[in-house]
């Protein structure tokens, strides 16, 4: 068993030797390789280290660069306004020396006149003596003075000129009369002829053409729904009947006839009809008929030649169009007169720019945001001077209808071309203008109201509906406003059957789902 044991005992001493060795080996490998990847290291540390001064360097020479660059700009810019001010300092030296040349010039002549005016004065001292003596001696010859023989003889004078200006007077005023007469109506005449116009008169109707009668069911909607909303927002009633294709759009307001007509198209072009879809349509369209307005407005002004004219005044000549007067469109009328103002002024060898424009603004006071309570010359004229045209214009304006006085040549003549266009046959009808100012009265009695938000009258002023506000109004007010309206109605206005006053009181919860 020994030997066993001695080799068990040496087996354990050389696995112990070989743990031993093994592990210095290992140990040592190690160290090396950590030696190793320091060094590697401490290269790619270096390398870094060159490559990120290198980038700063860079970095450093550029913003140097550019630095120079904008210093060298500003040098530059510096220079040329040093340049400049030596020219301006060179021009103003050169300036002043001209001046004082000529002031130098100025003193000569002026001590040469003052010379002159001396030796002048000195020749008429003498001319007054020897002027005096020669009055003496004539006295003495006549046996009167001066001054008697200066009466009679201007007595005298007097007469003979009175004769023979009375006679001229007589001859001219004889010769006016005849001339005068047949000129002016020469002028009329010839003023007439080159300003021809189309006579048209203004409807308070417009027909909606459609392509296929479907459509109709889905503009009146669900239990009319549609329509309802369409009357409410654009104030125009909307006839829909049998005639084909068509559609009869109503109002009194050729404005809201417009929009309520575009609106319409783009709803039926787009397809959704819906009540808050044709809220939207209205509110864009009636922007879009408002930048419309002012375009109409400006190619007016450019068509007429009329430069610096303020915005406000060219948007109320936009505004003119969808306006009439007796049935006459208003800015077709304000052109015609500013056509003929001009060839009438050129024809009297006045200003023709300045009767232009006058002819143009004479009736602005028609198309106000707000309706005024003055005459609309007088309104208008107001306007004219707000807006700084000048004075020659604004009395033009005033004066057309006599309400003040004219103070320019200009205004009669404006006087005398409005008319003219009014005078042209079937040119204006007054049963148009009267039904249009009985429908702005129903309107204005209505607005009259506290609460009411809008007011339209539609079926021919059969219909007045009063929309109110349901956070102003109670359902018990809305009741007393159509009563007191239909008795204020009834009092205050003429009118032929009878007119149903509709209060509308809606309540709206709107949200938005984000």
């Amino acid at each position: 068993m020994e030997p066993i044991i001695v080799y068990i005992i040496v087996a354990a001493v050389s696995l112990l030797a070989g743990a031993l060795v093994t592990s210095t080996i290992l140990r040592k490998a190690v160290e090396r390789k950590s030696e190793i990847v320091l060094n590697e290291a401490k290269e790619k540390a270096e390398v870094l280290k060159k490559e990120k001064i290198l980038q700063a360097k860079e970095k450093f020479l550029q913003l140097k660069s550019e630095h120079e660059k904008v210093i060298n700009q500003q040098n530059n810019t510096i220079q040329v306004s040093e340049n400049k001010l030596n020219q301006r300092e060179t021009n103003l030296s050169q300036k002043y020396e001209d001046l004082r040349r000529k002031q130098n010039e100025i003193n000569t002549i002026k001590t040469n006149l003052i010379n002159q005016l001396e030796i002048i004065e000195k020749k008429q001292l003498d001319l007054e003596k020897s002027h005096s003596k020669q009055v003496e001696q004539l006295e003495k010859i006549s046996g009167l003075s001066a001054d008697d023989a200066k009466e009679q003889l201007m007595e005298t004078l007097k007469d003979e000129a009175k004769s023979d200006a009375m006679i001229h007077i007589k001859e001219i005023i004889d010769e006016t009369k005849i001339s005068a007469d047949t000129e002016s109506k020469k002028i009329v005449i010839e003023t007439i002829q080159r300003t021809a116009a189309e006579n048209a008169i203004e409807n308070s109707v417009s027909v909606f053409n459609i392509e296929d009668d479907e459509i109709k069911g889905r503009i009146i909607g669900r239990e009319g729904r549609n329509i309802r909303a369409m009357e409410s927002l654009t104030g125009i009633e909307i006839i829909i009947d049998d005639s084909p294709e068509a559609i009869i759009l109503s109002g009194f307001d050729p404005v809201r006839r417009e929009i309520a007509r575009l609106s319409l198209h783009k709803l039926v072009t787009d397809g959704r009809i819906h009540p808050a879809r044709i809220e939207e349509v209205v509110a864009k369209t009636r922007k879009q008929v408002e930048q419309e307005i002012i375009d109409i407005g400006k190619r007016t002004t450019i068509d007429l030649g009329i430069h610096n004219m303020h915005h406000e005044l060219v948007r109320m000549v936009g505004r003119m169009k969808y306006r009439s007067s007796y049935g006459q469109n208003l800015l077709q009328h304000s052109r015609e007169v500013a056509n003929l103002c001009a060839t009438m002024a050129a024809e009297l060898g006045l200003n023709p720019k300045i009767a232009k424009r006058a002819g143009l603004l004479h009736d602005i006071g028609k198309v106000p945001d707000n309706e005024p309570e003055l005459p609309h010359a007088i309104f208008g004229m107001k306007l004219a001077e707000k807006f700084k045209e000048k004075p020659e214009v604004c009395n033009a304006i005033g004066s057309h209808h006599d309400e003040i006085e004219m103070t320019t040549l200009i205004s009669p003549i404006v006087q005398v071309c409005d008319a003219i266009s009014g005078a042209r046959p079937g040119a204006r009808r007054e049963v148009v203008e009267a039904y249009i100012q009985r429908l702005n009265k129903l309107e204005e009695i209505a607005l009259s109201y506290p609460g009411v938000v809008k007011t339209y009258a539609i079926q021919a002023g059969r219909e007045l509906r009063v929309i109110v506000g349901a956070d102003k109004v109670s359902d018990t007010d809305a009741n007393k406003i159509s009563l007191d309206l239909s008795k204020k109605i009834q009092d205050e206005m003429t009118y032929p059957g009878q007119i149903k006053i509709t209060v509308i009181r809606e309540t709206r919860a709107i949200n938005y789902a984000k």
